[in-house]
């Protein structure tokens, strides 16, 4: 993250903590026809909200709202109970020490604190120790100036047995990130904050998605820096589908593996076009804290990095503190040009008889590096454990790179626990496969990197799906994505086993 502490965002948004309530017909009209072609619009009867935020400022003509789902301004926060205030302050990485639900360990006694789990010879201790550091994400000091920066909140509050429609949450970006340029080059810095409570025995899906408004590489560009938290809180036997897609800041820049002499002389090369290239100073960072604080909740996540930012990171952490409960990770880093980004999850078993299931996938191209950071953590208390963690890479040319990091805690004895990890390119065979029964190369790769990305995009919501036709359809928009990054010329006949590996 050198980029990152090298640019300034000290500006914030005109008007942050405001209702934008003064777009024109006109304006309403040609930013619902952007949603639209972005694929970040449900009509209302199609849902039982829809909060739109421009630049971190509400909008409500854009938006329908209801007793569930509605914004939270800066004057409601003064009449939210002690509850909702408590789950509000909440910091990730230990740094808020009481647990979000009390755990049950043995028959009359309960665990509530995070730092003495597992104790005295296996806990982690206080948040600012060397142990408490190994198994933090980094996120607790964004979280906090997330607190403090919002100036409004989407909240989505389902009350007991109740089943409703999606939910969809819009954050848009401008290119100027709601300020004007200025002589200094300062970037701007937006803190969208979301929050979702699912009462006991409801149900909801709950979409978020983060779309440029205009073009992200027009003149009046500022370097952004998007710092997002979410957190949920899943009550008992409640279930929530979390689809989070993150497509802002345009697209990398293709064939910026090639070498300077496969262009001709004084041309750009793809490396100049990309080092130019306005969104390659913008940072996405994404805090996701899950708590399952019921008896047999329900939490199923897709993660889906897709935009065109110099960098971005998203941290989803999930604590399984009742038994029963249930949580699949599921998440896709797409990466290109000079990018850098980085998935990390956390997976924390302290309940007993708690399952989990986690599938990442990343595609990495160009020059850019991917990260993937998995840690799971069984506790003490968390007996008959049943978790699997599978991690795959596709490392589309020899110039990116990746890494994968997965971890394994386990401190009970009891349990069934598994965890994997591969790098590699697409697989020969199944290329041969299809060209043999006469299709082209370049379509056979395309058939197989989708193929790849299905496993996490079936598990985003259908009702942000689009049509099966619709030129820009989720897979639609994914499939010119991965075009983008295959390699060009030379390149599209390499397939190898340089990097094979399981």
């Amino acid at each position: 993250m050198v980029g990152l502490i090298g640019t300034d965002y000290s500006r914030s948004p005109q008007g942050i903590g405001t209702l934008m309530d003064n777009l024109t017909d006109e304006q309403k009209k040609q930013y619902i026809d952007t949603l639209k072609f972005n694929g970040a619009w449900l009509e209302d009867d199609a849902c039982t909200g829809r909060l739109v935020y421009i630049n971190g400022r509400f909008v409500p003509s854009l938006s329908f709202s209801s007793d569930i789902v509605k914004n939270l301004s800066s004057n409601d926060f003064e009449t939210l109970g002690d509850d909702m205030i408590d789950k509000m302050n909440r910091l990730t990485d230990g740094f808020t020490d009481r647990l979000a639900a009390d755990v049950p360990s043995g028959e009359t006694d309960f665990l509530t604190s995070l730092k003495k789990l597992s104790g005295p010879d296996h806990n982690v201790g206080e948040p600012y120790r060397q142990f408490a550091l190994n198994n933090q994400q980094g996120t607790a000091c964004f979280v906090a100036l997330n607190s403090v920066r919002a100036g409004c909140a989407a909240m989505v509050h389902v009350p007991k047995e109740t089943s409703v429609k999606p939910v969809l949450i819009v954050n848009a970006i401008t290119a100027n990130g709601g300020v004007e340029p200025s002589a200094d080059s300062k970037g701007v810095a937006i803190h969208p904050r979301t929050l979702v409570i699912a009462e006991a025995q409801s149900e909801v899906s709950v979409i978020q998605s983060f779309v440029n408004l205009d073009d992200p590489e027009g003149k009046e560009n500022n370097a952004k820096f998007i710092n997002g938290c979410t957190q949920m809180y899943v009550g008992e036997e409640a279930k929530v589908k979390h689809s989070y897609l993150e497509e802002c800041g345009g697209m990398a820049t293709g064939n910026v593996e090639a070498s300077d002499e496969e262009f001709e002389e004084g041309a750009t090369t793809a490396r100049e076009m990309e080092s130019k290239r306005k969104s390659l100073s913008d940072t996405h960072l994404e805090s996701i804290d899950v708590h399952l604080v019921g008896d047999n909740a329900v939490y199923e996540g897709a993660v889906m990095e897709l935009g065109g930012n110099g960098r971005s990171r998203i941290a989803v952490s999930t604590s399984l503190l009742r038994p029963g409960t249930h949580a699949s990770v599921n998440g896709f880093v797409l990466s290109g040009g000079a990018q850098r980004s980085e998935m990390r999850t956390n997976i924390h078993h302290v309940a007993q008889g708690c399952t989990s299931r986690q599938s990442q996938k990343n595609m990495i191209g160009g020059r850019s590096t991917g990260t993937f950071r998995g840690r799971i953590r069984v506790e003490q208390s968390a007996q008959q454990t049943d978790s699997e963690q599978l991690a795959r890479t596709i490392l589309m040319t020899d110039k990116a790179r990746a890494y994968a990091i997965p971890s394994l805690e386990i401190i009970a004895d009891d349990v069934t626990c598994t965890h994997g990890a591969t790098v590699s390119d697409l697989s020969e065979e199944e290329l041969f496969y299809l060209r043999s029964r006469g299709v082209d190369r370049t379509t056979a790769r395309n058939i197989l990197m989708y193929g790849f990305v299905t496993e996490v995009a079936s598990k985003i919501d259908e009702a942000v799906h689009g049509g099966k036709d619709d030129p820009q359809g989720l897979k639609n928009r994914i499939i010119k994505k991965l075009q983008n990054i295959v390699p060009k010329g030379e390149k599209t006949e390499y397939i190898g086993d340089e990097f094979q590996s399981v």
